[in-house]
């Protein structure tokens, strides 16, 4: 089953804001601050209810002519009951909306953490742009939540049952007539509540798929404006807008419908019971002062309802939220660190054995990506792996850097099975070269500081100088402090290509891992590139996909793969006598002129 029908399964199965469970870890590391909250808001709502209490003490006593002495000391109560009401609301809303935004704050860090850490396999079957909406749109509603609606809630649930309890105590008669009523309000707002919540999570969706078009769309900007996209990506953009829209549109019109229907009803209800109150107070049963109450109480909890109406919708919008980050969290990284892992011997040597492995990648289970790989690998020694595209030699190296496990056999590093080691700690044994560099929308410091980040300022800048980056980094206006440009768009090719160079210095491991870091370069970018290639690869294991021949003449041995399995290995004067796969790679790249080659890559 993919992500998606996982995700609408669940979906299907939730039909309740008990989804907002989920927010309980969150919420227990405050739980001093969600007590004072509660007090608060027990207090304002006691300060709510003794209200109409004192209103029919001031009717029925104190605007009686026997009683003009006192009328001051009822008006003072009413106003020190404001006063109290209004401290503990302030207080209220200003705890509960720091707890919205603590909470909030916390849920982003804990996604994003847990989302770095996950393999590339969950990344196959989800749009990084359905991350994003996850982390920004899906929080925003939560902090709405934690922050506003759920103290509303509150508040409201608190005043609805004491208003009951005060209507009751008031008038037993009138209250029955009103609880009767209730079945009225409540079974249209379930209703209502539980199709808004499918078209809340709907909604959130659609957002979802548009943030993911915008995402991929911008992030090849480039490839976009050179094929004049622009129109037909507008267009996908703008009909997933439009899909979202509508869903929006249907989920304003049930909320609207909701509000409006629970209004309609709560008031009617108590339009009609107070018709029946009037009359009881025409025929002596109950006095003015009693109906002010009730008449008051009853719109307490009449406001209680509706509010908790309107506000039902917010919850079922969150528990929607709250699922979808909670699906986030459940997510399992395809490879972790084992319960007890095991240390690589220290310090690092950078022998590699590959022993009898295969690997299917998880979203083409059917086509074998390696078959029967074997091969031994020792300290300082240079390997280049070439074939053809589809080969397996990018599988490769996603293996040696743990991010899939093999199906079978066995790697090892310094003599340990990766598959018992902390992938960390196998990450940090390996530098990289890609063939595609990733910049990130810092300065050249920081950007070469990825390599070791805790690499004081000289070291940095003496990798920059060892892999030729020093001076284009300095010829930019502000130097070393210079803005790249998100994704590196104020570099050219070799420049960034010499940057990730930097970084493998900085990093000093002892197994290098190059894709092909020249293969679109300029004559001058490659030549400069090399030079600082040649100090890289100086004493340390260094692997090299080749998809140009004449950059792995001085490699020590030349694997041949093609299917994912190895069909040679051996000096490239020696592969190209065999005449075979490398033979008739060498001859579609250079024809017959093969011995015109002259090294480029030296180990």
């Amino acid at each position: 089953m993919s992500q998606t029908d996982s995700n609408a399964a669940h979906r299907e199965r939730s039909r309740n804001i008990g989804a907002l469970r989920g927010l309980l870890p969150f919420l227990r590391p405050y739980r001093l601050r969600i007590a004072m909250a509660l007090l608060a808001l027990l207090i304002a709502a006691a300060a709510t209810l003794a209200m109409p209490a004192a209103v029919r003490q001031v009717i029925d006593q104190g605007l009686s002519s026997e009683q003009v002495a006192s009328i001051n000391q009822y008006f003072l109560a009413l106003f020190l009951l404001a006063a109290v009401l209004a401290l503990f609301s302030s207080l209220r809303f200003y705890l509960v909306s720091w707890l919205g935004e603590r909470i909030v704050a916390d849920i982003r860090s804990r996604v994003y953490e847990h989302v770095l850490r996950l393999s590339p396999t969950f990344y196959e079957v989800t749009r990084t742009g359905e991350v994003l909406s996850r982390l920004t749109t899906d929080t925003t509603l939560i902090q709405s939540v934690v922050g506003s609606s759920l103290s509303v809630a509150m508040r409201s649930t608190v005043t609805l049952i004491g208003g009951l309890i005060m209507l009751f105590v008031t008038s037993p008669r009138l209250t029955a007539m009103i609880l009767v009523l209730v079945p009225l309000v409540v079974g249209p707002i379930l209703y209502y509540g539980r199709k808004l919540r499918k078209l809340s999570r709907a909604s959130q969706d659609s957002i979802a798929e548009s943030s993911g078009i915008a995402g991929e769309t911008l992030n090849a900007i480039r490839i976009v404006q050179a094929f004049t996209l622009e129109r037909l990506q507008g267009d996908r953009f703008g009909n997933a807008v439009e899909r979202s829209f509508r869903i929006a549109r249907k989920r304003i019109r049930t909320r609207a419908a909701l509000t409006a229907l629970a209004i309609t009803i709560v008031f009617g209800s108590i339009v009609l019971v107070l018709w029946v109150g009037a009359h009881d107070v025409i025929a002596g049963r109950m006095s003015g002062g009693e109906l002010g109450q009730f008449l008051l109480y009853a719109i307490l909890v009449a406001g209680s309802t509706a509010a908790l109406s309107d506000i039902w919708g917010e919850l079922q919008r969150a528990a929607g939220a709250t699922e979808r980050l909670m699906e986030l969290l459940e997510a399992r990284a395809e490879v972790r660190a084992p319960a007890r892992p095991q240390s690589l011997p220290e310090p690092g040597r950078g022998r590699i054995a590959i022993e009898g492995v295969q690997f299917n990648y998880p979203s083409r289970p059917q086509q074998a990506a390696l078959q029967d790989i074997s091969l031994s690998i020792e300290p300082g020694e240079t390997v280049a792996l070439v074939g053809p595209s589809g080969a397996g030699k990018s599988t490769l190296f996603q293996l040696l850097l743990r991010f899939y496990d093999p199906k079978a056999g066995v790697i090892r590093l310094d003599g340990v099975d990766i598959a018992q080691v902390d992938p960390e700690s196998v990450r940090a044994r390996i530098g990289i070269v890609p063939q595609e560099t990733v910049i990130f929308a810092n300065d050249a410091l920081e950007n070469i500081r990825i390599g070791r980040p805790d690499a004081s300022d000289e070291d940095v800048k003496a990798a920059a100088r060892a892999a030729q980056a020093d001076e284009f980094i300095e010829r930019q206006p502000e130097g070393w402090q210079t803005f790249l440009g998100e994704r590196g768009l104020r570099l050219s090719g070799g420049q960034q290509q010499r940057i990730a160079i930097a970084r493998a210095i900085l990093k000093n491991p002892p197994i290098l891992l190059l894709d092909e870091a020249t293969s679109s370069l300029d004559a001058e970018s490659e030549r400069l590139v090399q030079k600082a290639l040649e100090r890289l690869l100086h004493d340390r294991t260094t692997l090299v996909i080749a998809h140009r021949l004449a950059t792995v003449q001085k490699a020590d041995r030349i694997v041949v793969l093609d299917h994912g399995r190895v069909v040679a290995v051996g000096s490239h004067e020696a592969l190209l006598q065999q005449d075979g796969l490398y033979a008739r790679l060498a001859e579609l790249q250079f024809g017959r002129q093969t011995s015109v080659l002259q090294p480029a890559v030296s180990g």
